[in-house]
């Protein structure tokens, strides 16, 4: 059986190896391409005789999929697979398993570094700090009391309801899936986005959520109101 490792996973290579060989069966054999390309012709050539494809972020096309003929799983080393033709993937019968939860506490701790560096000046501050400047027109605003809306109420959203409600936050969220949560109110999207002072978005990139959020959308929001995006596509 053949590992290959298409694309570096942010892990030194020979700890990324020495933990492969500790776990896995004396049989497989490992490749590990320490640069990242992306056009598909070195990705199939890549790929080609791999029976199992560890990947990142990379994406991964139909033409990569079918043109590695002996794939039969692809470990990814990431929270999504937008970035894989899964389509591809299904007609040829091969597993896709994907590292979720491995940067819920990190995006929801990004949420909040965004919101509070926005809320509070932080740069502009800073800047005014290195100038011998002072506060005068950076005073910002506390979160304490803010109404907080989530749009995507999977695990990292539902972290990043919990830090806001301990910021002192209302919580308003739009998800396909309501769960019951106390201090989150579920609601339509309209009027999250109409109520919210900040708006976070946590869903994956489907041909549903491809542009959830328009011009439309955008112009219905307060317009003192801020938006955190940290996914992709619904923009």
């Amino acid at each position: 059986m053949k590992l290959v490792i298409i694309e570096p996973l942010g892990v030194d290579q020979d700890k990324l190896l020495s933990m492969a060989q500790a776990v896995l069966p004396q049989d497989i054999e490992i490749t590990y391409y320490d640069t990242r390309v992306s056009d598909t012709d070195t990705l199939i050539n890549r790929g080609r005789d791999a029976d199992i494809i560890a990947v990142s972020n990379l994406p991964l096309n139909a033409d990569v999929i079918n043109g590695c003929t002996n794939l039969k799983m692809l470990a990814v080393a990431f929270t999504g697979v937008d970035h894989i033709a899964m389509d591809a993937c299904r007609q040829k019968g091969i597993t896709v398993c994907n590292c979720a939860g491995y940067s819920t506490a990190a995006v929801a701790d990004l949420v909040f570094g965004m919101v509070v560096a926005l809320y509070r000046n932080l740069i502009p501050c800073n800047e005014a700090v290195r100038r011998q400047g002072t506060k005068e027109g950076l005073i910002g605003f506390e979160l304490e009391g803010k109404t907080f809306g989530i749009i995507g109420t999977g695990a990292i959203g539902l972290r990043v309801a919990s830090i806001a409600q301990a910021f002192g936050c209302r919580v308003l969220a739009y998800s396909r899936t309501q769960k019951d949560v106390p201090g989150i109110t579920y609601t339509d999207l309209e009027t999250l986005l109409k109520n919210s002072d900040i708006v976070s978005l946590h869903t994956p990139l489907t041909p549903e959520t491809r542009g959830l959020i328009g011009e439309k959308e955008l112009s219905s929001m307060k317009p003192s109101a801020i938006l955190i995006n940290t996914a992709r596509g619904p923009v």
